[in-house]
């Protein structure tokens, strides 16, 4: 994807970081539209229909977490989170309403610009099929009650047809491709987040959390992914 044909959503009250984000983005060949509270960027997200959402956590009229919410549940447009506070609660409830990463202010715009084009990035790998494979060939794992079709973008868990945001599509892609072995926490934020990654490793343990709420019979007791301690974690191998 060409960054020029690139939009981006920013969801920010402070007229400040609206200007200085609007001039530093464009400036690197990304199209900004900016909204000024929770309520409008709900109201024009389907016409603006952006490819990337910098959503601020504080917000007037809807929070960003419920924008955050409202967003996921009707598409998996990838979703940063801004936020001022440096509480891990609120970083956390970010992440399990659906937010791929987050970044605290006062922020460098290079260390944005890099998780915007590496979040991308990776989508983009997601959504076309590898080199190598034929047009009518389809990558699919099935292993106990979890299928996934990887070309398609679906996943089915007892017969049942699950939605996933992407970074969650991702993990749960990327351990399913390793059944049986460990991948190494490391590891499985470069396959997911990129080599360039540079934010919290606990973005890992929130999505598998959310992952094993929806595929775990009983996600307190995993048996789908299991934590393999101080190493990393482990798809369960194929009957």
């Amino acid at each position: 994807m060409s960054d020029k044909a690139i939009t981006v959503m920013v969801v920010e009250d402070e007229e400040s970081f609206v200007e200085a984000l609007t001039i530093g983005l464009e400036r690197e060949g990304f199209r900004v539209v900016a909204v000024r509270d929770g309520g409008e960027a709900l109201r024009r997200f389907a016409s603006i229909d952006p490819d990337i959402v910098l959503l601020d956590l504080m917000l007037p009229t809807v929070s960003g977490v419920d924008v955050c919410r409202e967003i996921r549940a009707a598409s998996s447009v990838p979703i940063i989170m801004v936020t001022a506070r440096s509480d891990e609660v609120d970083t956390v409830v970010g992440l399990e309403v659906g937010a791929d990463d987050y970044v605290a202010k006062p922020y460098r715009l290079r260390e944005l610009i890099a998780r915007i084009r590496a979040v991308l990035r990776r989508r983009a790998e997601v959504a076309e099929p590898a080199g190598g494979r034929g047009d009518d060939t389809d990558t699919v794992f099935e292993i106990g009650d979890v299928q996934v079709d990887v070309d398609r973008h679906r996943v089915r868990v007892r017969g049942e047809a699950v939605t996933l945001p992407l970074k969650e599509f991702e993990v749960l892609v990327a351990l399913m491709e390793r059944a049986g072995r460990v991948v190494p926490r490391d590891r499985l934020i470069r396959l997911v987040w990129g080599h360039d990654y540079v934010g919290d490793t606990k973005t890992l343990d929130v999505h598998i959390k959310r992952l094993r709420a929806r595929i775990e019979i009983d996600p307190s007791h995993p048996t789908c992914i299991v934590t393999v301690r101080g190493v990393g974690y482990r798809f369960r191998d194929a009957d």
